[in-house]
C-alpha cells in the first residue's frame, strides 16, 4: 500500500465516514493539533524513560497518549460514518484529575506563575501544555460550527493542567530550581 494517495493534492481531505472536506476545516485543524500534541507527548515519555525513577510519568503518558488517538479520531469524524469509533469515557478525565491531586500534594503552593526551563524533561511538559491549549482552542471552534463531545473538550482542558502540574513535579523531582514570574 502506498503512503501516498494524491487525493489530497487538491486541498482536501477524507474525513471518517468518508466526507471530503478543506485541509482547512475546523474539525482537520482540532485533529491535526491533536496529533502535534501526541507527538510532542512522546517526546516528553522519550525524554524521562532514560530515568528508571521517572517510570510512573512514562506510565501515565503512554496512557494518555491512547486517549489522545481516541480524541484525534473523535474529532475527525465526519457528518456519516464512524459509529463504530472508540470514545473517550468520562473516567478519562476523573483520572487526569486524581494524577494532578497525587502530584499537587506533594509540591510546595505557589501564588505566581512559573517560568519554564532548568531542565529539557520541564520544558517539554511546558510545551506540551501550551500545544495542549492550541488543541483546546482549535476543538472549541469545531464544536461550535459541528459539535464535539463534552468529553473530548473536558480532557484537553484538563490535560493542559496535568501537564503543567507534570511540569513543577519533575522541578521538584530532579532537583531543578523553580523559577517563579516576578513582573
Amino acid at each position: 500500500m502506498k503512503v501516498y494517495t494524491k487525493t489530497g493534492d487538491g486541498g482536501t481531505t477524507s474525513l471518517i465516514g468518508g466526507e471530503r472536506v478543506f485541509k482547512t476545516d475546523e474539525r482537520v485543524e482540532a485533529y491535526g493539533t491533536v496529533d502535534e500534541l501526541t507527538a510532542f507527548t512522546a517526546l516528553l515519555a522519550d525524554r524521562l524513560r532514560a530515568d528508571a525513577s521517572l517510570a510512573e510519568y512514562v506510565d501515565a503518558l503512554n496512557h494518555i497518549l491512547s486517549r489522545l488517538m481516541t480524541v484525534e479520531a473523535l474529532l475527525a469524524r465526519g457528518e456519516a460514518g464512524g459509529e463504530h469509533l472508540p470514545q473517550l469515557a468520562p473516567d478519562a478525565v476523573a483520572w487526569l484529575e486524581e494524577r494532578i491531586d497525587a502530584m499537587q500534594a506533594d509540591l510546595k503552593p505557589i501564588d505566581k506563575f512559573t517560568i519554564p526551563g532548568g531542565n529539557s524533561a520541564v520544558s517539554w511538559c511546558h510545551v506540551c501544555r501550551t500545544v495542549c491549549r492550541r488543541a483546546e482552542r482549535a476543538a472549541l471552534r469545531a464544536d461550535q460550527r459541528y459539535g464535539v463531545d463534552a468529553v473530548v473538550l473536558t480532557f484537553l482542558n484538563r490535560l493542559s493542567d496535568y501537564f503543567y502540574v507534570l511540569g513543577r513535579a519533575l522541578t521538584a523531582r530532579l532537583g531543578v530550581e523553580e523559577t517563579l514570574w516576578l513582573p
